[in-house]
């Protein structure tokens, strides 16, 4: 007969190992010094610290614990359903799709209970309705534009991403949920594409 706790804990494992493909999804975003894109599981960490030192930019009902839980697992449905970059021509109905089969999957391979509350994570990270999904879905944005703009505008190069889109895109989710780091990266995404058009016209 199997030891329930041994059955556990090899369920748990299982899902930590196929969890370590989320190592070899690439993004569009470059690092900050342009030697390669970065991966997926760099991306979670980063934006898990992200959220870390930004924790004063929260309304105040905000639960950072939450906040990095759901930041942690909102990007493993790429192990199956892949990178969807923001300014890429994506099918945003097939890929949510897609998203929401992984997350069965992948959340599945969990104990019950477990697998429960990490769906659940995802599942309000997604909707982006309460406090702490608005939160870090503001965070999830803020990250890459600020890389960006310190490696001479990468992903948007390759995109021809404009100002206007990134106001779209990238202005509404954070000032939602961070409206303080909205007022701070929007100068600056002004600057810089003032300066990158001036550059192309000259």
């Amino acid at each position: 007969m199997t030891d329930p706790r041994l059955a556990r804990l090899d369920a748990q494992v299982d899902f930590l190992k196929e969890a370590d493909k989320l190592k070899s999804v690439l993004r569009a975003t470059p690092l900050i010094d342009g030697s390669r894109r970065e991966n997926s599981a760099e991306h979670s960490w980063h934006i898990c610290l992200h959220a870390m030192v930004l924790a004063d930019q929260a309304a105040p009902d905000v639960s950072i614990d939450r906040v990095i839980r759901m930041l942690l697992l909102h990007d493993i449905v790429e192990i199956d359903a892949g990178d969807a970059p923001i300014h890429g021509d994506v099918d945003h109905a097939a890929m949510a799709a897609k998203e929401a089969a992984a997350a069965r999957r992948l959340f599945g391979l969990l104990p019950g209970d477990q697998g429960v509350d990490f769906l659940a994570l995802w599942e309000e990270f997604e909707a982006a309705e309460t406090p702490d999904a608005q939160f870090a879905k503001a965070i999830d944005r803020f990250q890459s534009p600020v890389i960006n703009l310190e490696n001479g505008g990468g992903s948007w190069v390759e995109y021809k991403v404009t100002l206007d889109q990134l106001d779209t895109r990238v202005g509404k989710p954070i000032n939602r949920g961070a409206p303080g780091l909205w007022s701070w990266l929007r100068p600056r995404l002004a600057d810089f594409f003032d300066k990158h058009m001036r550059k192309q016209a000259g």
